[in-house]
């Protein structure tokens, strides 16, 4: 039996605890698809990503990433994640401050910055289309039920589709945001309708001294009904939506504030380059740090 490198980490997150839990397992090699599977099935964590040597030059590893259910083209925490273990286990070191994950989802870039506990990753997130703007119709429909009740901000909801589909919905406020509840039948009707993760609602900061320019909160309908409690891809659409509505403050940065209402508190930093390419990162803690006997 092999003796893999395993580590739990926490992304997103300033201080152990606040962010998402990933688990990362290194030297993958000699896995199969039924085996990953059963280990992502067995940490119950939102995703466990395994690291495999880079497939070409161009790379710097080769990544799978499963839920507890399914493998996962593209998400952003764990691709966060795992950059941070893949350089604190040596594996690899940035070339001009930048990492190559080569994935499902293609070769994307990660931009490293900082040392140490300071250490920020970003990833450049495949591009986010718009599918639609929200007519009548959805409002009537499956979107309107699951939105039900919420004060609409001034944009109007989208779907947008980048790796995964979610409907962007701004309220009005975020103290109103903080206090929705959500109504998971009609979540789970409106995902299953659009081929949609969820709702991701957002609101602007009004919260004097807050470091952040966005509440937000994804609503996940599509397979489990859960609050998520960080989502880099999630938020890549978002910023990618508003960069669309000229709604972005200037120089393209956000601070976005999520999960405190499922007991967590990350942060996201995202930013929209020169090109309207959308990065999406924060700090990284690791948490355990051992073997994976498997």
């Amino acid at each position: 039996m092999i003796a893999r490198r395993f580590l739990q980490l926490d992304v997103f997150s300033p201080r152990p605890g606040a962010g998402n839990p990933l688990a990362v397992v290194l030297d993958a090699e000699g896995l199969d698809d039924a085996a990953m599977q059963a280990i992502a099935r067995w940490t119950r964590l939102p995703e466990t990503t395994f690291v495999f040597p880079a497939r070409d030059a161009t790379s710097s590893y080769h990544l799978r990433m499963f839920s507890p259910q399914k493998e996962v083209p593209f998400a952003g925490h764990p691709s966060i994640g795992t950059a941070h273990a893949v350089l604190d286990a040596g594996l690899a070191a940035p070339v001009d401050g930048l990492l190559v994950q080569d994935g499902i989802a293609g070769a994307l870039p990660l931009r490293v910055e900082g040392h140490g506990s300071q250490r920020r990753i970003s990833i450049r997130t495949p591009p986010a289309q718009l599918a639609r703007v929200a007519s009548d119709d959805d409002l009537r429909g499956a979107l309107g039920a699951a939105v039900a009740g919420w004060p609409h901000g001034v944009l109007p909801p989208a779907l947008m589709e980048g790796g995964r589909s979610w409907w962007v919905v701004e309220v009005a406020g975020e103290t109103a945001l903080r206090g929705l509840q959500p109504d998971w039948d009609a979540i789970a009707a409106v995902a299953e309708q659009s081929g949609a993760m969820g709702v991701f609602a957002y609101a602007r900061s009004e919260v004097a001294g807050e470091p952040h320019d966005l509440a937000v909160r994804a609503f996940v309908g599509n397979g489990r009904r859960f609050e998520d409690a960080a989502s880099g891809a999630a938020n890549a659409v978002l910023a990618a939506w508003l960069d669309l509505r000229g709604a972005l403050p200037a120089g393209g940065r956000l601070c976005v504030s999520q999960g405190r209402e499922v007991g967590h508190d990350a942060q996201l930093h995202l930013w929209v380059d020169a090109h309207g390419d959308v990065w999406s990162g924060g700090q990284i803690q690791t948490v355990i740090r051992g073997t994976l006997h498997w």
